[in-house]
């Protein structure tokens, strides 16, 4: 293991934890009132050149073992889009962005906290109070060369608890202190903030308008789990006279083939710019067992 990672008195504590580690085994804060629904979008298929090290799902991490099921990064719709346009503005550079961290369960945060000590506890969240990487607004990330895939010199690495940490240190390289500040710049400019303990973690503008979910990865937009749903009802962002295109209709049960199909439709239909599966957001009443679907288009130019 690198050097920059911990090793806390507690490896043993961790270890054991993690091994018994389960979400539903945790019970997160009471359920916060008037906030946005969960609506996730995995960021790699934002944009393929998006690099992934996700290191939660693995064991060089400062717990010293795999949090994650799977190796995935997501964040609110708002935020991922925010986000895409800072890895547009690095790829003129012929730079992008690497995620270390996106959305994180609830349950992950209150491991956080049970294995670190308690003065290192500033570098993580309480589960009282829940993180904004709960409510997928927060972003763990850095820059990596577009042409060797080499992560940026940055004055410290990912999760180190030091005061290198900083996002206004100043015993780094200039190279390090340049690439740490063209990251706060571009990431600023799209409506993020830096974590004042940690230059690679920025929380997003509208962090309180949603709530603390502890939604498992392989939930997250996964539409088998909407098998025996009804739809009650199917938006459209733009241009509603298509509707009739849809083959998702109100008071039928759900059918993946019939969400393809109406993407396929509306692609088909030449008014709007191309749409997949990412474009579509849906929204579950688990009690009633119905669902609402949006989709999120955007007119041709003419």
């Amino acid at each position: 293991m690198k050097k920059q990672f911990l090793t806390f008195s507690l490896v043993l504590v961790s270890i054991l934890l993690v091994n018994s580690f389960s979400p539903a085994q945790s019970v997160p804060p009471a359920v916060e009132k008037n906030k946005r629904e969960a609506d996730l979008l995995e960021l790699v298929k934002l944009d393929n050149t998006i690099k992934l090290d996700i290191r939660y799902a693995r064991d060089d991490n400062f717990v010293g073992k795999a949090v994650y099921r799977e190796a995935r990064a997501f964040l609110q719709r708002p935020a991922a889009e925010s986000l895409l346009r800072v890895h547009q503005n690095l790829k003129a550079k012929n730079l992008g962005l690497v995620i270390f961290d996106g959305y994180r369960p609830w349950a992950v945060t209150k491991l956080f906290w049970e294995v670190t000590p308690e003065d290192k506890r500033k570098f993580v969240a309480d589960p009282k109070k829940g993180s904004r990487h709960n409510r997928g607004c927060a972003v763990d990330l850095s820059i990596y060369d577009l042409k060797t895939g080499e992560l940026l010199p940055m004055p410290s690495e990912f999760d180190e608890f030091t005061e290198r940490a900083s996002p206004d240190y100043k015993g780094g390289t200039k190279e390090e202190t340049e690439n740490r500040d063209l990251l706060r710049k571009l990431m600023e400019a799209e409506g993020f903030t830096v974590n004042k303990n940690e230059w690679w973690h920025f929380d997003y503008k509208d962090w309180a308008d949603y709530g603390i979910y502890d939604i498992a990865f392989s939930e997250i937009r996964n539409f088998d789990i909407l098998a025996n749903y009804k739809i009650r009802h199917v938006k459209l962002s733009e241009n509603k006279q298509v509707r009739e295109k849809l083959f998702l209709k109100k008071g039928e049960i759900f059918k993946k083939e019939n969400l393809d199909k109406s993407i396929e439709q509306l692609n088909k239909s030449e008014i709007f710019e191309p749409i997949s599966l990412q474009d579509v957001s849906w929204f579950l009443n688990d009690k009633e067992k119905i669902v609402d679907f949006v989709f999120f288009l955007k007119e041709k130019a003419k």
